[in-house]
């Protein structure tokens, strides 16, 4: 376990596979929250960027949404209907209040989102790493989020307020940005443009040396489309607002999970959903 109170190290096999930055010193236009950064590959290979020049409030791994009832805990400029990306005083922060548990394989978290001087949402969030093969391991992270403000919430993302295509928002893992554009695939499609906005079990992005194979581990999870970025940077995200808009009623609670096997190498498509089946069912 890491001696440092703002990180925490999570370990497979007896090695350091992630470390979790549980209150990171971050401007407020960053939407400050906590994330993983740098995940690896059991070989030691970086597949997690924060900070970069290009989007220079994505963070590592985490949990962030562009409109939480128009406040943004995504980061940067928020996206207008009309006026598109505007700068506006509306970020919230996500707190580490706490371990329940933490482990040298997971951790058992409570969060608060606030905004505004108001505490909107809290998150009971668990990650687990998880033991696979001798070249591979899964991240296991569960978000369960409920309404605390007394009202009704709902949470957008700039499709949803009027920019095509652009449905980030939620679970999301930003990778290193490299010479070449990442490989992207799923289950029955391959490419950008194919994998985009899909609903697929699973969906993979292979670099130099390393694959990300991200899948939906619950019903629900499945049911939200992919966001996935490859030519402009590299980036893989579950949607929790893809066309419409997700409703969370005062007192309401929505969960998800997602499983990412984390791979040295450049697995083909038998071998990705091979190392899936056996994540999800660990």
């Amino acid at each position: 376990m890491s001696t440092d109170p703002t990180t925490t190290a999570l370990r497979v096999a007896g090695r350091t596979v992630a470390r979790y930055v549980t209150r990171p010193a971050l401007a407020a236009d960053h939407s400050p929250r906590p994330y993983l950064h740098p995940v690896t590959t059991l070989a030691g290979r970086a597949v997690t960027e924060v900070l970069p020049e290009d989007h220079v409030h994505h963070l590592g791994v985490s949990v962030a949404v562009p409109d939480v009832a128009g406040h943004n805990f995504w980061g940067g400029r928020t996206f207008v209907r009309g006026r598109g990306p505007v700068e506006l005083d509306n970020h919230g922060t996500q707190r580490h209040d706490g371990f329940k548990l933490c482990d040298p394989d997971g951790f058992v978290e409570e969060l608060t989102w606030a905004a505004g001087g108001e505490r909107l949402l809290a998150e009971h969030r668990t990650v687990a790493a998880v033991a696979l093969t001798d070249t591979a391991w899964a991240l296991d992270l569960t978000f369960s989020v409920a309404n605390v403000s007394g009202r009704d919430l709902s949470i957008g993302s700039p499709a949803t307020n009027g920019r095509p295509g652009a449905a980030y928002g939620g679970f999301f893992w930003r990778a290193p940005k490299e010479a070449a554009a990442p490989a992207v695939f799923g289950p029955g499609a391959t490419g950008e443009e194919a994998v985009h906005g899909a609903r697929a079990d699973w969906v993979a992005m292979s670099g130099d040396g390393w694959t990300l194979v991200h899948a939906g581990a619950t019903a629900t999870t499945r049911r939200d489309p992919w966001f996935v970025r490859a030519a402009e940077y590299p980036g893989v995200g579950s949607s929790l607002a893809y066309g419409e808009r997700l409703a969370v009623p005062a007192g309401g609670t929505f969960v998800r999970r997602v499983v990412t096997v984390v791979a040295d190498g450049r697995l083909d498509r038998d071998g990705a959903a091979a190392l899936v089946r056996k994540a999800v069912a660990s």
